[in-house]
């Protein structure tokens, strides 16, 4: 009675009866955390996946430019904010601008293609006399070109049969076009916001990533946290900014030999590299082109000009730049280009490889531990079995 009396004193409520601490909770505490940040963890993805792209952009850039942010970040006294500001100037203009730029070329010469359309289907075209004295297909394809080019009007009545049975696929196809670009914007921009912070708060953020890794990989998160940096690096390095410069190097070449639309083969080459053999695939369609539409001088020189660019490349800026031990197989590859376009758009070009080059190294380093403890094992067994083993017998003189 006094303790009831002492609690009714003190205020607090009597609905339910006295309140008592239970001995043991129903969940422990523990495990209650845990599933409590899964459950956060969870809610945090669902409602900002739309920002997964553009903050995996961000991380892919900022791992791969680091080493010279780092020096950027020495230069300007080891202010975060300062060298974060520079670092994201440098990026616009040297990644962000020069890509805008191709793409605005790419556009007005589709453009030009679709006006040499209209006016086709205005009078017609003959057939050019490359495509007439090809061996072999020549004629067929003669046929095909007059009967849907050469002739007044046939390319609108192609669109019109195709447009009469898919006219609702092309208007979403329009919008979406439309939508897509108006999203690749915004992704550009959420992508450059996330990447001032990757270069103002990494060191501080890795080192929170550590702590965290070191208590859920114990054993493994060192070798795992070199992988990942030397992983991205390389494969941006020895694949993204090497097609870049092979687009922009053979698109150059393509200038000069005279090709139709430098810009937008250029920006196909770039884009065929990140495949393996798909430079030399490209440059090669493009010297048949020449000789067969007879320029034979301006097709053999393209041929040997991305032959040679090819070979040094390869051989030695590649090596050079290449600083991890990734080395991406074709269908992984891919796989990547493939995935990324399908997932993440056009920066998926960029990400998709880097995400299944991560997944590579990953595996490696995995089968690698796997294969050095099968190597103890056998090593402490082939040593137990020599300790247990009894000394040879001695032949004695006779």
């Amino acid at each position: 009675m006094g303790t009831v009396d002492n609690h009714r004193k003190a205020g607090e409520p009597r609905w339910l009866g006295p309140a008592t601490h239970a001995r043991t909770a129903l969940v422990p505490s523990i495990s209650a955390a845990r599933w409590l940040l899964v459950l956060i963890v969870a809610a945090g993805i669902y409602f900002f996946y739309g920002f997964l792209v553009p903050v995996l952009a961000a991380l892919v850039i900022g791992f791969a430019s680091w080493p010279v942010y780092r020096e950027l970040l020495r230069r300007v006294g080891g202010n975060n904010t300062v060298g974060a500001t520079v670092a994201l100037l440098l990026i616009i203009a040297f990644l962000i601008v020069p890509i805008v730029i191709a793409a605005s070329y790419t556009a007005s010469e589709m453009r030009e293609w679709f006006g040499w359309a209209v006016e086709v289907n205005k009078v017609g075209a003959p057939v050019p006399d490359w495509i007439a004295a090809l061996p072999g297909v020549g004629a067929w394809m003669s046929d095909q070109w007059v009967h849907y080019i050469g002739t007044p009007g046939a390319i609108g009545e192609v669109i019109q049969l195709v447009s009469g049975a898919n006219i609702g696929n092309i208007y979403r196809a329009i919008v979406a076009a439309g939508n897509g670009a108006f999203h690749l914007i915004l992704t550009l921009l959420f992508m450059l916001i996330a990447l001032f912070f990757v270069y103002r708060n990494g060191v501080a953020f890795a080192r929170q990533i550590d702590l965290v890794g070191e208590r859920i990989l114990p054993t493994r998160w060192e070798r795992i946290s070199r992988v990942v940096p030397a992983t991205i690096s390389s494969t941006v390095t020895g694949m993204t900014l090497i097609a870049i410069g092979e687009g922009i190097i053979l698109g150059v070449a393509y200038w000069i030999a005279g090709v139709p639309s430098p810009v937008t083969l250029g920006v196909l080459t770039g884009v065929m590299a990140l495949i393996p053999g798909g430079a030399p695939l490209s440059f090669t369609l493009v010297s048949v082109y020449l000789v067969a539409s007879g320029s034979v001088p301006e097709g053999i020189g393209l041929f040997a000009w991305g032959s040679i660019e090819l070979f040094i490349v390869d051989k030695t800026i590649r090596p050079r730049l290449v600083g991890g031990p990734i080395k991406l197989p074709f269908l992984p590859t891919f796989f990547g280009l493939v995935g990324g376009v399908k997932t993440m758009g056009f920066l998926g070009l960029f990400i998709g490889p880097v995400l299944m080059a991560l997944l590579v190294a990953v595996w490696r380093e995995w089968v690698r531990e796997v294969e050095l403890s099968a190597l103890e094992a056998e090593a402490l067994e082939s040593k137990a079995t020599e300790i247990n083993e009894p000394p040879p017998l001695r032949k004695t003189a006779s």
